[in-house]
């Protein structure tokens, strides 16, 4: 295989990365183990948070595998770099569904067969307890999560936003707006503002005049938008007034409203619900112990866990009922999750397939845009 004979070739090159890396890599304080360790990448902020406590840490007091954990924004530039040279030192990573598909079709990622995953607590196989939007060929389902907007109630004690439309709406709804430097989700939103039909927007998209609608309809807000790119940037802008509303996961707005006691609201109307996988980077001189990570993350009790830290829906239908409250405030989560019933009645999937095929024409289209804008 090409991608392991890379990493064989360049054996040496590996390791003096690997040793430059542990030097500065995240959660491996006094207490963690010695001896073997993989790198676990992920979201930051109080997603990571969740994470550490609800996988990281049991899986390491389990088996004495150190891991330690990178932050990132999304994406595949940094695996490909490292798969193409053949120094692999990430070894674990949380992606968006888009982004594993296509590093799956790019060779960049080990092919995972949910045969291999431990069944769910009553003996049902992995492969028929993941929900079949969870399943791909190189990863396996974690969580689903949905991008949102919210705001900040104390700016609004008359009026509310209640309506994807009202994001858009600067004469009702006057200041600035926060909004994720890429195109997806943005170019959703446009649609569903303009009034197109949740179960049309992607058949909308795929035509020029769709995407020449959509760009057309982040141009009446381009002027006040404040552009993020890390998941934890949202509360903290709409925290310091630099923000009237912003898009942004579901989870952390939940994190700010129950921990920080943040006057923040969510508007569900036109939440895009998505899903998060685990891959494992190709070539990896760690896969074994790569592997035994993923299979004790994607349990049912570990995604369960995760869900009791923060409002994000396991991917295995074992791991809903041991989601009961939140951890540290008792807090009931299924008001929360943006799976519920009544957050679901006007959610939008994302579509996949569209960002698999468009990713990189859209990426230049939506940059030169900025450009524009700016």
């Amino acid at each position: 295989m090409k991608v392991r004979s890379m990493v064989h070739a360049s054996r040496n090159v590996t390791l003096v990365i690997l040793a430059v890396a542990a030097a500065f890599t995240l959660g491996c304080g006094p207490q963690a183990p010695e001896g073997p360790a993989i790198t676990a990448v992920s979201w930051g902020g109080s997603y990571g948070r969740a994470y550490r406590g609800a996988i990281q840490v049991p899986f390491m007091d389990e088996t004495g595998i150190r891991v330690d954990m990178e932050d990132y924004n999304g994406g595949l530039a940094q695996i490909r770099a490292q798969v193409d040279v053949g120094a692999v030192h990430w070894d674990v990573v949380d992606l968006e569904m888009a982004d594993a598909m296509r590093g799956c079709d790019e060779g960049l990622l080990e092919t995972i067969d949910l045969d291999m995953l431990p069944p769910a607590p009553d003996g049902t196989p992995a492969r028929d307890d993941f929900y079949p939007e969870m399943q791909g060929p190189c990863g396996a389902g974690m969580l689903f999560y949905s991008t949102v907007y919210a705001y900040n109630a104390d700016l609004f004690p008359d009026e509310k936003p209640a309506t994807m439309a009202d994001f858009f709406d600067l004469e009702r709804f006057p200041g600035r707006r926060g909004m994720r430097r890429v195109p997806q989700v943005n170019l959703e939103f446009a649609l569903i503002a303009d009034g197109v039909p949740l179960d049309e927007v992607y058949a909308v998209l795929r035509t020029p005049e769709g995407l020449d609608r959509a760009f057309d309809k982040l141009d009446t807000i381009a002027d006040q938008v404040i552009w993020w790119e890390a998941g934890a940037q949202p509360p903290q802008m709409l925290a310091d007034g630099e923000v009237v509303m912003s898009t942004a996961y579901n989870g952390r707005i939940f994190n700010a409203q129950v921990l920080e006691e943040q006057p923040f609201v969510i508007v569900w109307d036109g939440q895009l619900l998505d899903y998060g996988q685990l891959s494992i980077v190709a070539g990896t001189p760690r896969l074994e112990d790569a592997l035994r990570f993923l299979r004790f993350a994607t349990t049912g009790e570990s995604l369960a866990a995760v869900a009791r830290r923060i409002s994000y829906g396991p991917a295995r239908r074992s791991g809903e009922p041991l989601v009961t409250t939140h951890l540290a405030t008792g807090v009931e989560m299924a008001p929360h999750m943006p799976t519920s019933a009544e957050n679901a009645a006007r959610a939008l999937r994302n579509d996949w397939e569209f960002w698999v095929d468009n990713q990189d024409e859209l990426n230049e289209r939506f940059s030169a845009w900025l450009t524009r804008a700016n």
